[in-house]
C-alpha cells in the first residue's frame, strides 16, 4: 500500500545531500516542507534559495521544487520527490511587510510568526508571558492570507497560536508538534489549541522528534500510533498529518543555531539541558527517511483503514495546500 500513497512530510531540517534525497525516495516521500532559514535575514534567505537552485540542478533525477500544489501531483507522477520552502522564524522579512510578497513568489510557502521567543509578529512557547500576536503580527497574517503563504505556529506560544487562528481568515497549521497530554514538552500543544486549530479547518502535523515523544528516542511505534489516534478522537480525521522533524546529519554547531541564533550571548539549551546538550538519539523505527513504510504499517495495526491511512499519510496535506496557496485579489 505504502508505495501508492501520496505522502508529505510537514517538516524536515536536513543537511540536504544526494544521499538524503536518495532516502526519501526511498521511504515512498511525495514531498517534503523543507526549512531553509531560522533567524537568517533577507540577503542570508537570498542566498540560501540560490543554494538550494544548486540542489535543484544537480539532483534533478531525484527533486523538484514545489512551486504549486499541483506540483505534488506532478512529483508523484514523476517518481521525484518535491521540495517545499519553509522559514522557521520571521526573521527573514526584518521588519518590512513587503517581505513578505517577495518571498511568495520566490516560492517560499510557509513560515512561522515565532521560533521559541517574542518576534515581531508574535509570541514564542519559551517565553514567561505570551502577550500574543502583535500589531504587526495581525498585519502580517493578513498579507499572509492575501498572497498565499501558510502561518505556522509550531514553536508559539498557547495565546499567541489561539489569536493567530482567530485573526487568520485562512486555516494555519502547526506543522510539528504533538499533544501535551501525550507528553508535556513546552512545545507541544493543548487539547484547547488542537480543537480549536481542528474547528478553523488547521492542520497538525505530528513530530517524531524524540523531545516531543513520551520516553524520548525509546517511544514505540504503537505508542505513537496510539497517541495519532487519539488526536483523531480530538481532532477528526481531516486535520492530521506527519511533521517529522526529522535534522538529519546535522552538526551540533546547527543545534546551537536553532537555539540560540544571534540573540544569546549564554549558551541556551532548548529542550535539553547542560549534560544532555547534543541532538537526541533517532528512534529505533525512524532513523531516517527510509523508514516512513513503518508509520504505515504502524497506522495500519492500531486500526485506520486504508483510506484513512491515505488521509494521514498525505491527503490531508494534500487538501491544506490546494486550499491555501492560492493568492487572493
Amino acid at each position: 500500500m505504502h508505495s501508492d500513497l501520496i505522502v508529505i512530510d510537514g517538516l524536515q531540517y536536513s543537511n540536504w545531500d544526494r544521499e538524503i534525497f536518495q532516502q526519501l525516495q526511498s521511504g515512498g516521500v511525495t514531498m517534503v516542507h523543507a526549512t531553509i532559514v531560522y533567524h537568517e535575514q533577507i540577503r542570508e534567505t537570498l542566498l540560501r534559495i540560490a543554494q538550494w537552485n544548486r540542489l535543484f540542478e544537480d539532483n534533478a533525477d531525484l527533486i523538484m521544487p514545489i512551486k504549486s500544489a499541483a506540483d505534488i501531483h506532478l512529483a508523484k507522477q514523476r517518481g521525484k520527490v518535491g521540495i517545499m520552502f519553509g522559514a522557521q522564524n520571521c526573521s527573514l522579512i526584518e521588519d518590512d511587510i513587503g517581505m513578505i510578497e517577495i518571498m511568495r513568489e520566490l516560492n517560499l510557502m510557509i513560515m512561522q510568526l515565532t521560533y521559541n521567543n517574542q518576534s515581531l509578529l508574535a509570541c514564542g512557547c519559551y517565553e514567561e508571558v505570551d502577550s500574543g500576536v502583535t500589531r504587526f503580527g495581525k498585519q502580517a497574517i493578513a498579507e499572509m492570507n492575501r498572497v498565499g503563504m501558510i502561518i505556522d505556529m509550531s514553536h508559539s506560544g498557547e495565546k499567541s497560536t489561539l489569536e493567530a487562528i482567530e485573526i487568520s481568515s485562512r486555516p494555519i497549521v502547526i506543522s510539528h508538534a504533538n499533544p501535551t497530554s501525550f507528553y508535556p514538552a513546552k512545545r507541544n500543544k493543548s487539547n484547547l489549541v488542537l480543537r480549536q486549530l481542528s474547528q478553523s479547518g488547521g492542520l497538525l502535523g505530528f513530530s517524531l522528534y524524540p523531545f516531543h515523544l513520551k520516553n524520548g528516542p525509546d517511544c514505540t511505534l504503537q505508542d505513537f500510533c496510539q497517541m495519532i489516534a487519539n488526536t483523531a478522537d480530538l481532532m477528526g480525521i481531516d486535520h492530521i498529518g506527519i511533521g517529522t522533524d526529522l535534522c538529519q546529519n546535522q552538526p551540533v554547531s546547527i543545534l546551537d543555531w536553532m537555539r540560540n541564533g544571534r540573540w544569546s550571548k549564554q549558551k541556551d539549551f532548548g529542550e535539553g539541558n547542560k549534560n544532555n546538550a547534543g541532538w537526541p538519539l533517532p528512534l529505533p523505527w525512524f532513523r531516517d527517511s527510509r523508514d516512513f513504510p513503518n508509520l504505515t504499517r504502524g497506522l495500519q495495526e492500531i486500526g485506520f483503514d486504508d483510506a484513512e491511512v491515505a488521509k494521514i499519510m498525505g491527503l490531508n496535506w494534500l487538501r491544506f495546500f490546494e486550499n491555501s496557496l492560492s493568492a487572493r485579489s
